[in-house]
């Protein structure tokens, strides 16, 4: 029996006799004093006699788990080296989707009734209910202008009996032959491809790679109506919440209906129905964020990662996985085909193209009239901003001028609030988190400064904390509130939006700003990277891009590629239908080389110049790395213990180990932290090696280790 624990493995139990279990079964089992939902995993260990085993309570009346997502939760356990429960969480994080939905009664007339002594409240009751339909009592008693104690008198003398229901929502089934789009000959061509697999059956991953505008999307939905013919399910992961229901609508626009969702924001009811549909094989389509890859699909047909590229697929909280590959590992797994999709594919997916794993399929060319717009550099070296300002005399101009035409302009910045540092400037002083080795950032329109790591939020004051001057305390450097700010100052007569998380909350929220969009409601957009995604903006024909640079300051390996899929991203924003559309990238480094490609458009050659510079030095795709952090409330223990692990280091031709040094971010949360990072060739045994190191190591209760394979957090 599995249990959704952070324990070593799965328990032996004892079924009682008459109870007949299959692995997936879900049960009720014994655990300590307390009693606890579990997975039947397979036959039992034997190791303990069947005398000293406790019962399984009960077998609970829900689909078994597929063997395919328990499968798929081993091979996770094993890969990331978390406790198989731990994985198993993921697949059961559904509150009550495991009890029966709850039942309502309602009342209806009974064949071959006696009627009682009518009176007029009785016949009114009774003259409704001759259509045979099943009322509640409070709906009953509204129809006939009575109370309800005269329908429960009726049910007592057995002229009407009840029935029960359930209160819950269906689900409408897809019609994959409902709206079919129109499609260019290169979109139809990948569209077959990937549709003659999903036909055929069987694994294959593709990578679904088209320029921003060429309608990648109509490919995958393509696929998606033929996994629906074949009577299987879809699923459609998304990088971001805030995409869920601009997606929803173009699935409704195509097969009729919407999709189910699934995220963190759904309402615990509805994310039990959800659950339970799927397991149950009556949702036939979800779209959802990275943790819908665990539902348990009954009949899975064909997965889409979107965005591909997007790190919001990788979790960095608790068990750490990407699921982007683990969703190429689940279709493996299930036999069945996944589909990467990206206009700036990631490194590693371009790798397993390059080595023949993946099925490439391109998509050159904007769909229809749109064209890619023109990028330009802006050298802010040769043409600064004014004093006070952020915005070059240049990109002012190009504003002005879109905004005459009635056209849309974006300014994109990817930096929250409105600055990012706060200093005294008699002092020097500047306002830290309590809690992390991070600066609290201005949110001017909330009057709070807040720590982006850990949350802490404290009002902004009016005089420094250190030597209590007032009026001392200066923003440095900008984020999206203070563009905004400078934008409403030059424009005053604009509308203007900001998107950002901060500022919109939930996906209620982001769908009306979408809509003001959409609906030329907006004359100027100012966003972080959620507008980069997935937008399809009509009247929008000029970005700027504040800061190009921004990116690049991050030291990390994906530093270069990761700033260019952002900014070549929000680039693609711009001109997507008939009108043309202009990029403008503000930067003190036109000579960079991503800021090169930006303009050339030349993306393959700048991936091999990434892949060659990785392949030198050993990293992804051409080596593998693992973070292992340490972190404790006490530093001196930390750095003993980071000591203990270093002497302990297994000796390996195909392994090394950086470290110990303090962690980028050495203070989170009111924890210390130190890192090792290793580094493997590619066939190395990474997990074998470091569960080697790990089993001598004696971790005080007070420290916490984590490992994080393949990382893309290096903070």
């Amino acid at each position: 029996m599995l249990l959704p624990l952070a324990l070593a493995g799965a328990y032996d139990y004892l079924v009682p006799e008459g109870l007949k279990l299959i692995p997936g079964d879900y049960v009720a089992v014994p655990l300590g004093p307390r009693q606890i939902v579990g997975v039947v995993w397979g036959e039992g260990t034997g190791e303990v006699s069947p005398a000293k085993l406790r019962k399984v309570i009960e077998k609970l009346d829900v689909p078994p788990m597929p063997g395919g997502l328990r499968d798929f939760v081993t091979w996770v356990a094993d890969y990331t080296m978390q406790p198989p429960g731990m994985v198993l969480r993921l697949a059961m994080r559904a509150p009550g989707a495991l009890e029966p939905a709850p039942l309502r009664t309602a009342y209806r007339l009974k064949e071959d009734a006696v009627l009682p002594k009518m009176t007029a409240a009785r016949s009114r009751v009774l003259g409704i209910a001759k259509d045979g339909f099943a009322r509640r009592a409070s709906e009953f008693a509204e129809e006939a202008g009575v109370s309800s104690g005269v329908i429960k008198g009726l049910a007592d003398q057995g002229v009407l009996e009840k029935v029960t229901f359930t209160s819950e929502r269906g689900f409408e089934l897809p019609d994959p032959l409902h709206a079919r789009a129109s499609l260019s000959p290169a979109q139809a061509e990948a569209a077959e491809r990937v549709a003659a697999r999903i036909r055929q059956g069987g694994f294959e991953s593709f990578l679904l790679d088209g320029v921003t505008g060429s309608g990648k999307t109509e490919v995958y939905l393509e696929a998606a109506a033929a996994a629906l013919e074949a009577g299987r399910q879809v699923l459609i992961l998304l990088p971001e919440i805030a995409l869920t229901s601009q997606f929803l609508d173009r699935f409704e626009a195509r097969f009729g209906v919407r999709a189910a969702e699934w995220h963190s924001d759904l309402p615990s009811r509805e994310r039990r129905r959800v659950w339970r549909g799927v397991a149950e094989g009556r949702v036939r389509a979800v779209i959802g964020a990275r943790s819908a890859l665990f539902l348990p699909f009954a009949e899975p047909g064909v997965i889409v990662v979107d965005e591909e590229h997007e790190n919001a697929f990788k979790q960095d909280d608790g068990v750490s996985y990407n699921a982007r590959d683990m969703a190429v590992v689940r279709a493996s797994l299930g036999g069945f085909a996944v589909i990467l999709a990206s206009a700036t594919p990631s490194l590693e997916s371009m790798g397993n193209v390059w080595a023949g794993r993946y099925t490439h399929l391109v998509l050159p060319e904007r769909h229809g009239a749109a064209e890619l717009p023109e990028v330009f550099s802006i050298d802010m070296r040769a043409a600064p901003p004014e004093r006070g300002r952020w915005l070059s005399p240049h990109l002012t101009e190009a504003i002005a001028q879109t905004f005459a035409k009635g056209e849309q302009t974006l300014l994109f910045l990817n930096r929250r609030g409105y600055a990012p540092l706060t200093l005294c400037r008699s002092c020097g002083h500047r306002l830290e988190c309590p809690q992390c080795d991070a600066w609290l950032v201005e949110h001017r329109f909330r009057k709070e400064l807040s720590c982006h790591h850990c949350g802490y939020t404290a009002p902004s004051p009016k005089a420094c904390p250190a030597c209590g001057a007032e009026d001392s305390l200066v923003a440095c450097g900008p984020g999206v509130e203070r563009i905004a700010e400078e934008v409403a100052e030059l424009f005053p007569q604009a509308r203007v939006a900001l998107l950002s998380s901060d500022v919109l909350g939930g996906p209620a929220a982001w769908r009306e700003a979408v809509r003001q969009i959409q609906d030329h409601e907006v004359d100027i957009v100012i966003g972080t990277q959620v507008v980069a995604k997935g937008h399809n903006f009509p009247m929008l024909t000029l970005v700027g891009v504040v800061d190009a640079d921004l990116g690049l300051e991050n030291g990390d390996l994906r530093a270069g590629e990761r700033t260019f899929q952002l900014l070549h991203q929000v680039s693609g924003r711009a001109g997507r239908a008939a009108l043309p559309g202009r990029v403008m990238l503000q930067t003190y480094m036109p000579e960079h080389g991503v800021m090169r490609t930006l303009i050339s458009g030349e993306r393959d050659a700048f991936l091999a110049r990434e892949a060659e510079a990785r392949e030198r030095l050993g990293y992804p795709p051409y080596g593998r790395l693992a973070g292992i952090v340490i972190s404790s409330p006490r530093l001196d223990q930390l750095q003993a213990l980071a000591r203990d692990m270093a002497r302990l280091v297994p000796v390996s031709e195909k392994i090394s180990v950086l470290g110990p040094a303090p962690a980028p971010l050495s203070l989170l949360r009111g924890r210390h932290r130190m890192r090792f990072l290793v580094k493997a060739r590619k066939e190395a045994h990474i997990q074998g090696f470091i569960s080697q190191w790990l089993s001598g190591v004696e971790v005080p209760n007070a420290v916490r280790l984590s490992v994080d394979i393949d990382p893309y957090n290096f903070l």
